[in-house]
């Protein structure tokens, strides 16, 4: 190794510059580097110390190599401030056998570190030098080699702080840490050297890696705040610096009846009247009154979402206008898809890990419920799965768990479900009591009676009995249950998202109708109701978000049925209801009620009540007791019927 060998073979590379140019450090490479440096600082105390028992080398004599040291073939060097020891000659001969094993005393080559050969690393840790074969009475073999020797220190130069210079700068580039006087010795590369810190730290190391990562997560946080200080701020509105917003003339409100806005328009037109109703003191027009606004945000809403006017106002009146706004965007968006686990045939974590084993993606829905899972991705159809075919689970809304979690059935209990189809709160109500007891399932809808059968063979419910009564005949044809469930028809404004026809097609009429049905259900309900059994238990639901459809109709039950009163419904979320709407108040206990709301619980719009029967007989005067057996609402209609027949 070092100079030319004998087979004329061309050196091989220092390790430095090898791995310089397959463009990597390694962790020997890095040790050999400071190897060299510790052994450069030796030898800088050995050279500012005098020389001692300095001799001339014998003429006729070739220095054996020694351990540790390197052999290598060049011109006669000068003595410089850094040697200890110079080497003359005395004849051509000579120099040429002087100069192939001279050796400096402080270890560096007078060929330089870049023709130097490469010490191999023994067991022990110990570098070692491999030892040139040399043969006296081989002249010519002697000669090609210092004359290959010669050629190589003509290209390294033969000057002694060139030779010298390589040790220092792997001392500076070890011991300072710089990228720099390794570079330009052609040292190694730093391992910082393409990760500089702009603070001047040094070099990133191993152990000071995960504190300046947590510098850079805490620099990266300030600039997220900072950038979202500086969008606020650039969001914020300055009188003066923004045109002023103007309603529209009522010619122009014309005009735009025949030749309607573009929809970005309009949303932009209802973005600048939600600004000026949040600030309408500053931003307000000095002729234009607040209702002006509202009817023009009304008028632009109603176009832009596809309601009908008077379900605009209905549904305007619930909300402050920012949270309007929510509400008629959730709605416009699907929920996500629920299933509820059947708890007859599977358990909700054996149905889960099958789904997931299908590709299905899915989440529990939330900790109030132990049954019910979300999905949110599925490669197959979620209603033509062999587990749901085998009633291992049902498509059902997160929102029809609500009144059945209120109810909460108990085993060995008769239940009454006065609007059951499609079955879904029904084989609810029969897993949580088991199988036991007696659960009455009835609806109005013979047509829908078939899917609300077809679920309960499907789920595996045998304690059901199927029906198809009008819910107002209750109690006079059935009555005295421990619990009776009522999910009352209703307009539907909780599911907008499902059905989008209810925008349009729902007038007053329709209200006026619908909230005269619920009352008379529900007094039906609470009648049916057992109050000397241990439960007592009324639930009244809808998927309305309307209050006349909600506390209008439990105002009216309290008023006419003053043996009930309203109790917590177990819920631990929801909204609680309204105790005053527009000036009219309600029973301070209808704060016990719960909405439910698409944009803030993204579920679809309901509404949950809760009684407790207190007694069966209900006091009407002083010292009048009389048991009322339903709204007696069918039975009029009957003999009306009758009558006009004669």
């Amino acid at each position: 190794m070092g100079g030319r060998a004998r087979n004329k073979q061309d050196a091989p590379l220092p390790l430095e510059l090898e791995n310089k140019i397959e463009g990597k450090v390694t962790k020997k490479l890095h040790d050999r580097l400071k190897h060299e440096a510790a052994r450069a600082r030796k030898q800088q105390r050995m050279a500012k110390q005098p020389a001692r028992n300095t001799r001339p080398p014998a003429k006729n004599f070739k220095q054996a190599p020694t351990a540790g040291k390197r052999k290598v073939a060049s011109e006669p060097v000068k003595v410089s401030k850094k040697k200890s020891k110079v080497v003359e000659s005395s004849s051509d001969d000579e120099d040429e056998s002087e100069n192939e094993n001279a050796m400096d005393v402080d270890g560096a080559p007078a060929g330089g570190w870049d023709n130097a050969p490469i010490e191999s690393d023994s067991d022990n840790g110990i570098g070692s030098m491999s030892e040139f074969s040399s043969d006296d009475s081989a002249d010519e073999d002697e000669d090609q080699e210092v004359a290959g020797s010669d050629e190589e220190d003509e290209e390294s130069g033969s000057d002694d702080e060139q030779a010298t210079q390589m040790p220092l700068s792997l001392l500076e580039s070890d011991s300072d840490g710089s990228d720099e006087s390794g570079s330009e010795a052609g040292g190694m590369e730093s391992y910082d050297e393409f990760d500089t810190d702009e603070e001047g730290e040094g070099a990133v190391t191993f152990r000071d890696m995960e504190k300046r990562s947590r510098r850079l997560d805490a620099a990266q946080a300030e600039a997220e705040e900072l950038g979202e200080m500086e969008l606020a701020a650039a969001g914020a509105v300055v009188e003066g610096e923004r045109e002023a917003f103007s309603l529209p003339t009522p010619e122009q409100v014309e005009a735009e009846q025949q030749d309607p806005l573009d929809l970005l328009q309009v949303q932009l037109r209802i973005q600048e009247i939600i600004r000026v109703l949040n600030n309408f003191a500053m931003l307000r027009e000095p002729e234009r009154s607040r209702a002006e606004y509202m009817e023009q945000l009304q008028r632009d809403m109603c176009y832009y979402y596809g309601y009908n006017e008077y379900l605009m106002d209905k549904l305007l009146q619930l909300f402050p206008i920012n949270e309007a706004v929510e509400f008629f965007e959730a709605n416009e968006t699907a929920r996500p898809v629920t299933v509820r686990t059947n708890t007859l045939k599977a358990r909700r974590r054996d149905l889960a890990q099958a789904l997931i084993n299908r590709g299905v993606n899915l989440d529990p829905i939330g900790k109030w419920t132990k049954v019910g899972l979300t999905v949110f991705d599925s490669p197959v159809p979620i209603g033509a799965t062999p587990e749901y075919m085998a009633g291992h689970y049902m498509i059902q809304a997160a929102s029809s768990f609500l009144p059945v979690v209120a109810l909460a059935p108990m085993e060995n209990e008769r239940v009454l479900d006065m609007s059951a189809a499609p079955g879904g709160k029904t084989t609810y109500c029969a897993a949580l009591m088991k199988n036991t007891g007696l659960v009455v399932a009835n609806d109005a809808n013979r047509e829908r009676q078939r899917a609300l059968v077809a679920n309960i063979h499907r789920l595996g419910v045998s304690n059901a009995l199927v029906c198809n009564y009008d819910g107002r005949e209750f109690p006079q044809v059935m009555g005295g249950f421990d619990r009776v469930l009522l999910d009352a028809p209703c307009s539907g404004t909780g599911v907008i998202s499902k059905d989008a026809s209810v925008k349009t097609n729902k007038g007053p009429d329709d209200f006026s109708m619908l909230t005269t049905l619920q009352k008379e259900l529900i007094l039906s309900a609470i009648d049916s109701a057992n109050a000397d059994s241990s439960a007592g238990v009324i639930v009244y639901s809808t998927c309305s978000v309307t209050v006349d459809e909600n506390e209008a109709v439990v105002e009216y039950a309290l008023s006419r049925r003053p043996n009930i009163r309203l109790v917590d419904t177990g819920l631990g979320f929801g909204r609680p209801g309204f105790t005053s709407y527009r000036g009219r108040s309600f029973h301070k206990s209808m704060s016990l009620t719960r909405r439910f709301y698409p944009h803030a619980h993204n579920m679809d719009g309901f509404f949950v009540a809760k009684f407790k029967k207190l007694s069966t007989k209900m006091q009407i005067e002083d010292n009048q007791f009389v048991v009322p057996t339903g709204s007696g609402a069918t039975l009029k209609q009957r003999k009306k019927k009758k009558k006009r027949g004669n």
